[in-house]
């Protein structure tokens, strides 16, 4: 309905209220203005922190999902490391085992007097080596067990243990080395052994050769 303007007084509260719509109508106008450079402000954050950005070139790669780590057997493995010790035993008597030569050289069952005299003449190149200088019996006998099983494990064809000669022993006697050659003669990955030549550790030393090499 069209309010009707009878007189000057009516004009006085007309402009007053059309003075306010147009006041509200600007503050409006101020407070989407506002509103509008704060969301620019915060879309633009990231880059009005670091500066310009420059984007990378695509390079058309595939990005594919990594696998998962294989689950590592730990529990098992310290089962094997239990076995491997209560396996040597030293009471075993191993002297119809070994062969009547200078060396007492041993060959399992099935395996020829040549590959004795292969591996005597460094037929198979050596793989790996294992000292066992200053350790004492058990220690020597747990080290022995896990790396013939571990050599054995890795594919290993020729290894050296070295038991060392007995000259820092009491009365100069080889501790070990009786030991050792009883020790190999119960690891299954065993095949044969002989004393290593003099260029590789003569008495103080035998050379093995693991299952799977003859």
């Amino acid at each position: 309905m069209t309010k009707t303007v009878r007189s000057l007084a009516d004009l006085k509260p007309l402009a007053r209220e059309l003075a306010a719509a147009r006041l509200a109508a600007e503050l409006e106008r101020e407070r989407r203005a506002a509103a509008l450079r704060l969301a620019e402000q915060e879309r633009r954050a990231f880059e009005l922190s670091v500066g310009p950005v420059t984007p990378l070139r695509s390079a058309n790669r595939v990005l594919h999902d990594r696998a998962p780590p294989t689950p590592e057997p730990r529990q098992r493995e310290a089962d094997e490391r239990a076995v491997l010790l209560q396996a040597l035993s030293d009471e075993i008597d191993i002297d119809t085992l070994l062969d009547t030569d200078e060396t007492l050289s041993f060959r399992r069952e099935g395996i020829s007097a040549e590959v004795v005299r292969k591996l005597r003449r460094g037929h198979w190149s050596l793989q790996a080596q294992l000292d066992l200088h200053g350790l004492r019996r058990d220690a020597a006998r747990e080290a022995l067990g896990l790396f013939i099983h571990d050599s054995a494990r890795r594919g290993l064809r020729c290894v050296r243990v070295v038991h060392g000669k007995g000259h820092g022993s009491p009365g100069r006697e080889p501790v070990l080395k009786g030991r050792v050659r009883r020790w190999l003669v119960q690891k299954n990955e065993v095949l044969a052994f002989v004393q290593a030549r003099a260029s590789d550790g003569g008495a103080g030393a035998l050379m093995v050769l693991l299952a799977g090499t003859a």
